[in-house]
Formats: structure tokens, sequence, C-alpha cells
């Protein structure tokens, strides 16, 4: 299929099934989860249908039988396919006749898989009972249609992504609406700057999971492996729900992952302290009512610099926790990008000297200024923290500033994201500043306007108003603020047919009249009191 093709069975399959729910009694929250559970329903049997092919095609013929052997569960392991029983398979529950009870055959369908995948068990959602039988028998027919059942690959992971995407939109599931999922442009923005191609990938405030499933394609589109053979991946998350949507989602893509429901605030399950290649997050921001005198915080070896702690020994906020962890879960060549609240890059006190004392490590490669309305269901700006522990040593002095927030596309009056081409250079500017070629912009310049318009000699350039490489020396000027917009300047565009000096003479008439009428204002005040 096609992109477009994609986007459109997208967005088909969404209305339908949103139809559904909107003339049933059911509330966003008590919908998603089983919808998303016929989802995974409908992808498994696709996948293991088609790699039921491929395997067939390998098997020897034993010589003393002249038959091939039977295709067993291991088989389909190897293709990254789940092992369905007959009664699990879609087919079957769309084949279901009108007298059977498809809501216990649905549920029992859920039992089946996970007495096959015990990492599965408690997971999937058993709950079809609640659906009226009507909406339920409709609801497994918008993805028992033709185009649906001959989708092949990675189809069903991306319209699994849609529906998360429009759930969180719609506030589903979560108490500050959409918090189990990220943003698909600063998912691409940390994995295209980070590029998460090998070893140990944590997150350890995982949501839904999609930063792994960024991470999958971005190996199967750059590097041409086996993404369980490349990537070992470790999530940890919060919240049950979340947690659940986590391992649905990387059993939707065939991706081998564990993922642990605990607090990573005061755990650390994982035990992955220095171990990790790379770490990508979106942590929740500005979280209060911290216990600093948890036994956990005050031996934790992820707070090297030392907990951010007020004068009366509490802790205000969480967001300095967040960053050390972060840098601390790396090796000694590792990356990691993650979202942070904007207020972090200038906060003070022992926020300001643990932020001096990981400026000074070096291990600072990278801040990205980002607009509001990226997020679905809150419209504040952020930053995007990047470090690289395996920086170059000439680089180890500087941070590359990227002011961001002029760029973007406006998809409605609340949403905005990056295009493809904004994108794509904003990730030139990282390689060009990681790799010292300076001319690793122009490769796309020719086809990719945005590039040629920033960077119209073909190389890179500090640009005012969007990127410069600052160094130390000029971080500690700033008493070190990590905030793009203090290094990059302002750049003003100057309409040169506007006239600008009779505009100017009728605003100064303006002010005068207002003045007039306030003096006026005054006088008669003054006169009511005597």
């Amino acid at each position: 299929m096609t992109h477009d093709t994609i986007k459109k069975l997208e967005t088909e399959l969404w209305d339908a099934a949103d139809d559904l729910r909107a003339n049933s009694k059911l509330t966003a929250s008590e919908y998603k989860d089983p919808l998303l559970g016929l989802v995974l329903l409908r992808f498994a049997q696709n996948r293991f249908e088609d790699s039921k092919i491929e395997i067939e095609k390998g098997l020897a013929i034993n010589p003393r039988t002249g038959k091939k052997r039977e295709v067993n569960k291991g088989d389909y392991a190897g293709q990254g396919a789940m092992f369905l029983p007959e009664k699990a398979k879609y087919d079957y529950l769309a084949d279901l006749p009108e007298a059977e009870n498809i809501a216990e055959a649905i549920n029992n369908a859920m039992k089946l898989i996970e007495a096959e995948y015990p990492d599965l068990e408690g997971i999937l959602p058993k709950s079809y009972q609640e659906f009226d039988d009507k909406l339920l028998r409709d609801l497994v027919r918008v993805f028992n249609k033709d185009a649906v059942k001959q989708a092949k690959g990675d189809v069903f992971g991306r319209i699994y992504e849609f529906f998360l995407m429009k759930f969180s939109m719609q506030g589903a599931g979560a108490q500050e609406g959409g918090e189990f999922f990220t943003p698909p442009s600063l998912v691409n923005l940390i994995v295209n700057f980070i590029q998460p191609n090998h070893g140990i990938i944590h997150d350890p405030a995982c949501g839904s999971g999609g930063m792994f499933v960024q991470t999958a394609h971005f190996i199967k589109d750059h590097e041409n492996k086996n993404v369980n053979e490349a990537i070992t991946v470790y999530g940890t998350e919060l919240k049950s729900n979340n947690t659940r949507l986590a391992k649905m989602n990387l059993a939707i893509h065939g991706i081998e992952g564990r993922i642990i429901e605990s607090n990573s605030f005061y755990s650390n399950p994982h035990h992955l302290t220095g171990k990790c290649d790379f770490v990508m997050a979106n942590p929740p921001f500005n979280v209060d009512k911290i216990d600093a005198k948890n036994k956990f915080l005050a031996d934790d070896d992820r707070l090297p610099f030392g907990a951010p702690l007020t004068g009366k020994g509490t802790i205000s906020n969480g967001n300095y926790l967040w960053i050390q962890y972060f840098h601390s879960y790396l090796n000694a060549t590792g990356r990691a990008g993650f979202v942070m609240a904007s207020s972090a890059t200038d906060a003070g006190n022992a926020e300001k000297l643990i932020r001096q004392k990981l400026i000074e490590s070096g291990d600072v490669e990278c801040i990205v200024a980002i607009s509001n309305n990226f997020f679905y269901t809150r419209s504040l700006p952020c930053h995007v923290w990047f470090f690289n522990k395996g920086k170059k040593a000439e680089n180890k002095d500087k941070v590359l500033m990227i002011d961001a927030r002029n760029t973007f596309r406006k998809v409605s009056t609340t949403i905005n994201d990056f295009s493809d081409e904004q994108l794509e250079g904003l990730t030139a500017i990282m390689d060009a500043f990681r790799t010292n070629n300076l001319k690793a912009v122009s490769s796309s310049a020719v086809e990719n306007a945005w590039i040629a318009e920033h960077f119209p000699k073909g190389k890179y350039q500090d640009v005012e108003g969007l990127c410069k490489i600052a160094s130390i020396e000029d971080i500690a000027e700033q008493d070190y603020s990590l905030t793009p917009g203090r290094y990059v300047g302002v750049k003003i565009d100057i309409d040169m047919d506007f006239d600008y000096k009779t505009r100017m003479t009728e605003i100064h008439t303006e002010l005068a009249q207002l003045n007039t009428e306030a003096n006026s204002l005054m006088d008669k005040i003054q006169s009511v009191k005597l």
C-alpha cells in the first residue's frame, strides 16, 4: 500500500468505528481498549497467514516420509508472528453464527492468546460482554473488509498508532488526556536525532510504547536489520492501562521487549544505570509532592549531581530528577532524547547548580525549543533535550541550540506538527553538528525547500532566529541557561512594502488622543471626590 492509501484506510476505519461508538452508550475510554484489542486480533491473523506461507516455503522435505513437517509455534516466532489457535482467529469470529454469543467468543479468543503467550497474561481486553451484541458484530465487520484482510507488512501497526492518536485527542483513558501518547512529530524528532539502531533501548515513562515503535521503523527504514536482533527494549510505566497499551503495541509490531509497571521516581526496576545505549522519554512535567525522604532517593545512583532540594529539604519539582535519571542510564557512548517543560532550561537554585554540572560534563548535545499546540490535549510549549556521552572531543564544550518555535505546520486551529521537509531539515542541522561536516545539510537541499531557504550556501551556518552552536563560555555568560532563544537571537522580517513611517505617525496620534481622554476622565473623578 502507498502512504496515501494507508492514510485513507486509517481514516475510513476510524470514522466507521467512531460512528458506532457515537451511537452507543459507551464513552471513549470504555471503548478504547476493546477496539484496540480487535485491531490486534485482525492484525495477528494477517501476519499469521502471511508467515505461514513463508514458513512452508522454507520447510525441508523429510526423505523418509516424503512430506514436510508440521509448522510449529517456534516457526511463527521466527517470523515475528503470533501462533493463533483456531478459535482465536479473526475469521472464526467474523463468521460466527448470529445465534452464538460473540462477546464470549472474543473474550475466549483473548484468553487463548494469553495462554500461548504468558507475557500478555492479564493484558488483553476481555470486557466485550459490556458491548451491545449488534454494536460488537458491526465493529467486527469494520475490520473484516477486503482492504483490511489484504493489508500487508506494518500497515496494522500504523493503524494502531493512528487510533492511539485519535483516542489521545479525545482525552480517552488518561487523567490529563492523552498522556499515554507522545505526538508523532516529537517522537520522530527524538529518534532522528539520536538514531537508536542497536543495543539497549530504555524509556522509563513509556506510555503506550510509541518511542519503541518508531525506533523499529527507523531500524527497518535505515539499517535493513532484524529489529529484535538489533535492539533490546526495556520500558517502565506507572499506570496499569498504559502498561497494557504498551504491551499490545509491541505485540502488534512484533517487537520483543520487557515492560514493567512501576514508578520510575522511586524505582529502577530494570537496573539499567550506566547500561543504556539509548534513552527516550516524554515524562510527566513539573511533578510536585515528591517524597524527598524516600529511602530510594537517598541512595539513588541515578542522582550523581544530587537531588534538587529546596532550603527546607523538600523537592518542589521533579524535572531535575528525570533529567538526571536519563543522563545516568547512559553508558559511555550512550545518547538520550527527551521532552521537558520549557521552564527547566532556566530553572534556578538547586536546579541551576545541577544544570551547570550537566553542561560542564560535556554531555549536553542539543536543545530544541518547540512551539505550543504540538500536544493534542495541552497547548503548552516545551523543549526537547539531547544528551550524548560519546560526543567528539571538539564538540565537548559546545551545545547546538535550535529554536524551532517558528518551524511548524498548522494542522488545525489547535494542532501543530512538523512537515516532512521541516523534520528532515532539523535532522540535517543535528547531523551537521555531530559529524562536523558543515556540508551535511546540502545533500537534501535540492529537493528540500526548507533547507534551501535557511541554508542558501549549501552548508551549515548559524542562522539568526533558528540555530547557533554555543560554547560553554557563551552559556556561562548566560548564567547557564539552556533556552535556545537566548542564543539564536530573533529574526526580524521587514516588509519593504509597508509604510512604517506613516503608521508610526498614526500610532503617536492615537496615543495623544488616548492621553487626552485619560486626563479628562481623571479631572472628572477628582471633581466628584471634591
